[in-house]
Parts: C-alpha cells; structure tokens; sequence
C-alpha cells in the first residue's frame, strides 16, 4: 500500500530555522502596521480602544487578551488616554506621525516602479487584464499605495485601464505591450543589458539559483537530476501558455519562472501562498500549488507558521535578511524597531535529513484540485505538537519522478 502523508508534515522536514524567524519578525511587524494604517484611516487619526475590537482576527488577539495591553506595549508609537466619560482613546505618537509621513514619500517614490510591477503582472496573464479585487492582495507586497483601488489605479492611463464586465465585476486591463518589462528579472541578472527590440519572448535556457539547506546532505545524490533540469528549456513567463498541457515538464518548469518572477516583484521577496493560488487559472500554474513549491524548495521555502503560509525566494536572503532591502522594507524594520511586543517564543525546529521516500518525490512532476485552507495561529508550546487538522494527503507513490526521461520519447 502507498504511504500517505499530509503536506504539511512532508515539509516539516524541510524546515529552515533562520527563514522561520524571519516569519516571526514580519508576522509581529504586520500586527502594527495594520493598527497603524487603522488609526492612520480615522478622520482624527484617533480611535476608541473598543471600536479595535473588531479588528481582533486581524491582528491574532483573541479574547481574554485585551487590546490595551497590546498597544501599551508600543508607547513609541501609540498613545492612550481617556475621555471626561472615562472612554479608552488610541492616537499616534509624534514619532508614528513621523512614520507614517515618511512612508508617504516612499510610496511616492516608489509608484513608477509598483506600476510597472502591476503592469507586468498583466503582461504575463493569458487575458492581459486581472480582477481587481484580486491584485489588491499584493498591495503591500508590491509596494502600493493605500488609495490604490480608488485613485491610484487611474493614474497611469497610458499602462492599464479599469473595465467592468457584464456582472460588474472590475478588472484592471493592460492597455499597451511594453518590450522593455517582457524581459524575466532572471535574464536581466544573468545576461545583463537586453536589447527589448529584438526580443521576443520566447524558449530560455536559465538555470534557477538554488539554496538547500546547510544541512541536508543528500543534494549530492541528486546532482544529475538537478542538472538535467536546470538544462531544459521552459518558455518565458510573458509567453503564451495556454498551449502547455497541465503536469507535463514543461508546464512545471514555466510555473517556476512565473512564481520566481512573481516574488522578484515583491519588496520582501516573499509572499502568503493564498494570494497566489487567486492566480492559477491567470497565470497557468498548478492547481496543487503547495505541493509544487514544497518540491522545489532549493528555489522556494514555505514557511508554515502562523495563520496561511507563506513562500520565500531563497536566493534573495541570506540567513534572515534580506541580501537587498527597498527602502520600504527599511521603513518597516525601523517601525519595528519601535515595536516593545516580541511575540510568544515557539519552538522552532532544524532542518532534519529527509527520509528516502520524501527524496524521491523533490522534483515531480503533477497536476490536480487542492484544497487551501487558513489555519489557526499555532499554540505556543510549538509547531511540532500542532494538529493541522484535515489538510489533504498525499501519496509518496503515486507520481514519478519530473526527472525521469519519459519512456514514450
């Protein structure tokens, strides 16, 4: 009989201390920030304490915690005080007025970039336009600014455009082809200068960079394989793939250079793997996404800690940090470093050789439905005595290795 086992459990094995703290730290900034951009939408950016108690999900407070006690331990940031009917109050400290001005001028700055980033995130769709209530995702991720939906969007006519279609469903629509963005960051680092004139996009031969992790042991056992993949070609994520039949080699190999460029966009080259799966259909990628970037984790880790998971792209950190940091990515490590709240200290593990089977299932190759599901913030005596619940399993023997010559050619 196979041997079955749930995602999150072949992944366990895979885990990277030094990206799991790098979680945490975002998981505690985001918390803030949230709060931040709460206040920061009030009229007199000030706001009774017990109005944030609907925003308790949001933030992973559940009762009896009380959001007071949260705040009271970011005094640089916030400030609280009572009203003559002995109401609770939260407003920005001048420090946090401070931030969230700077912040401002670093969205401004930023906008050309974050547009040509949306843009191309159009241009490697197979309709060339994506709904709008699905790009909003990636507003932070990209760097966006918070009027995004209502203003921002019309600033760049010349780019993309927002159309309705016969449900009222918004889209943001490309609106010209750019040569210059039909280049994949990957070529623009391993080529260089690119004359987009006589480019087209088209098959590419670029060996992804690969990162195991320090300790596992066992690439070298796989070094023939890894080369025959690094060597197929794939087609350009800005080219047509609708052609591409889905589990075949091809198909993954081009879904690598789409997550690869996806995650280069983003100013922590990381992102919630929920927000991905919005675009599977749009960008032809796999419908058992997890498995797939669990896979390939030289290229990609998934960190499974907190309430969705999320994918690093492994080349651009080194330890915990990243090896270039935006300057967005700057502004919010200078909020945390305001932050008093530290999080609850969890265990987390070390990378532990993978057992033979898991190894024989790291570049496969398949196709099929998936279940997402959002779980609960894990209970602080660790991840390890975590129950994930029913999360699909899968079977260790029941695909074949994306290596393996395929015995029909």
């Amino acid at each position: 009989m196979a041997t079955s086992r749930r995602v999150q459990d072949r992944s366990k094995l895979k885990r990277v201390r030094q990206l799991e703290i790098a979680t945490e730290k975002w998981k505690i900034c985001y918390k803030i920030l949230f709060l931040m951009e709460t206040l920061k939408n009030e009229p007199e950016q000030v706001i009774q304490v017990r109005s944030l108690d609907q925003h308790r999900r949001q933030i992973n407070l559940p009762k009896p915690h009380k959001i007071s006690d949260f705040l009271r331990k970011s005094p640089k940031l916030f400030e609280l005080y009572k009203d003559r009917k002995g109401n609770l109050w939260c407003g920005f400290t001048e420090l946090a007025e401070d931030l969230v001005k700077e912040e401002e001028k670093l969205l401004e700055g930023h906008a050309d970039k974050a547009a040509e980033y949306v843009s191309r995130f159009l241009m490697m769709s197979i309709d060339k336009r994506l709904a709008l209530d699905k790009i909003v995702h990636f507003r932070r991720d990209l760097g966006l600014p918070h009027d995004f939906r209502i203003n921002w969007v019309h600033n760049y006519p010349d780019r993309f455009k927002v159309v309705k279609d016969e449900n009222g469903t918004e889209f943001l629509e490309l609106v010209g082809w750019n040569p210059d963005w039909a280049i994949t960051e990957l070529e623009k680092k391993v080529l260089g200068e690119i004359d987009s004139s006589s480019h087209t996009p088209g098959m590419l031969s670029l060996a992804f960079p690969m990162n195991f992790p320090p300790d596992y042991k066992k690439v070298y056992r796989y070094n023939g394989k890894i080369e025959h993949f690094q060597n197929r070609t794939y087609l350009s994520p800005y080219a047509d793939g609708r052609g591409l039949k889905a589990g075949s080699l091809e198909f993954d190999k081009r879904a690598i250079a789409i997550m690869h460029e996806l995650l280069s966009f983003t100013l922590e080259k990381r992102v919630v793997t929920d927000h991905l799966t919005h675009f599977r259909h749009e960008f032809v990628m796999p419908q058992k996404l997890m498995r797939f970037l669990l896979k390939h984790f030289g290229i990609f880790y998934v960190s499974e800690r907190g309430k969705r998971f999320c994918v690093f792209l492994n080349e651009a950190y080194e330890g915990c940090e990243l090896i270039e940091k935006h300057p967005l990515v700057k502004w919010k490590e200078k909020v945390l470093s305001h932050v008093g709240y530290r999080g609850r200290k969890k265990n987390i593990g070390t990378f532990e050789d993978l057992s033979d089977p898991e190894d024989r299932v790291l570049f496969q190759s398949e196709s099929g439905d998936e279940h997402i599901m959002e779980l609960e913030d894990l209970v602080a005596d660790g991840f390890d005595n975590a129950s994930l619940g029913d999360v699909e399993e899968m079977s260790v023997e029941d695909v074949c290795s994306e290596y393996k010559e395929d015995e029909a050619i």
